[in-house]
């Protein structure tokens, strides 16, 4: 008998339900929400951590996957007031944050040439004069300068209000974003989609239902997303199965998504500062759940930048196969936060080291999860410099 199954028997035989629950998942049973939150609230860590490795194990073996990326933050101004945010300032406020003209983004995808980045993430406030039309100017000029980059832009949030203000319905909305370069949607914006927890941090943005809407008219257009979850603040247990069940419901219905990406709550120069943050028990934790939860979801994402690059090598033992990418220090909305990255760069070799470290098979992917280039774990010691 393995070492992890010993471990999960000596526990399980203490707690029928949690027996119940792991006798489902070894028999690829869907697990209820009554499930989801009985592991939130009694599992111990060691044994969650434990199972979801095992389900990762089966979906993916050891292979851990990252890409090549950048980011193009057009703007931090923002006519929403999220209160969870140290990143946007509002529109009144403009001259304290940025605003990128087309050239300038155009300029920022020309540094990159010649090199093997394979995606451009395009993701900022919600501008009033940065309108749909805007931005597919800059699909097109990037789709026209570099056809080879796969365009992956504008949260749900952004896209709401770019459609309503072109006074153009969702789906004619993704469809013309679609046609002007847009291939596929990043997943932030979701928060918790129960709309009590949504009036108390971002009262004045899309719904969980608009978000949902927004991703399923980019599936039933052929393009590929991701669901995010912002965790750590206000919501309850129930809360988050609710918003994985919603999820899980829409994958079933469009298997769109891609990746889920759980994302902590940072306190920093914000106006929930007075919020604690989670502790690293309760974030392997939610990761572990979410792969146990998430059975439709082929991905589970620790986005390093947030979490910081050691805890998301200790993520890839609670459920998580990728650490997204090279980023390239082209993102400020995690290090204005106060997460412990504030300068978001890893070099190919560092993130190969990095999961190498951690026992796994490190796969550069593109957007769409196809295998670009394995990394085979090497015998040779990888020195731990390569992590500073």
């Amino acid at each position: 008998m393995s070492q992890i199954s010993t471990l999960m028997n000596n526990i399980v035989a203490t707690d029928a339900q949690l027996q119940q629950i792991a006798e489902k998942v070894n028999n690829g049973i869907r697990l209820t929400p009554e499930d989801g939150l009985y592991l939130f609230e009694y599992a111990p860590l060691g044994w969650l951590g434990a199972l979801a490795n095992q389900v990762r194990e089966q979906k993916h073996g050891h292979r851990t996957y990252f890409n090549r990326n950048f980011h193009i933050e057009p703007t931090n101004v923002c006519v929403f007031s999220c209160k969870f945010c140290s990143y946007s300032r509002l529109y009144n406020k403009r001259e304290e944050g940025w605003e990128l003209s087309l050239d300038q983004m155009l300029d920022i995808v020309k540094k990159y040439d010649g090199q093997p980045v394979t995606e451009v993430h395009i993701v900022g406030g919600v501008h009033p004069k940065m309108d749909m039309y805007f931005f597919m100017e800059l699909t097109k000029a990037i789709r026209a300068h570099r056809p080879d980059l796969h365009i992956k832009g504008f949260t749900a949030v952004e896209l709401d209000y770019m459609f309503r203000k072109a006074k153009v319905s969702v789906e004619e909305g993704m469809r013309l974003m679609n046609e002007a370069g847009l291939q596929s949607l990043p997943g932030g914006g979701a928060e918790i989609f129960d709309q009590s927890v949504r009036e108390q941090i971002c009262a004045d943005k899309v719904d969980g239902d608009g978000w949902l809407r927004i991703h399923k008219a980019a599936h039933q257009l052929g393009m590929h997303s991701n669901a995010t979850m912002l965790y750590g603040h206000v919501e309850s247990y129930a809360h988050r199965i609710d918003h994985m069940e919603q999820l899980r419901q829409l994958q079933d219905e469009t298997k769109g998504f891609n990746t889920f990406i759980p994302l902590k709550f940072r306190n920093h120069d914000n106006e929930m500062s007075h919020v604690k943050e989670t502790t690293l028990i309760e974030d392997m934790k939610v990761y572990a759940v979410a792969r146990l939860y998430m059975d439709n979801f082929p991905h589970i994402k620790a986005y390093w930048p947030m979490l910081g690059r050691h805890n998301a090598q200790l993520s890839l033992s609670f459920g998580v196969n990728d650490i997204d990418g090279t980023i390239d220090d082209s993102t400020k909305i995690y290090s204005m936060a106060g997460s412990e990255e504030q300068s978001p760069s890893m070099t190919t070799e560092e993130l190969v080291a990095l999961i190498h470290q951690a026992g796994r098979v490190a796969v550069e992917r593109d957007t769409l999860y196809k295998e670009v280039k394995v990394f085979e774990r090497s015998t040779a010691p990888v020195p731990d410099a390569s992590l500073n």
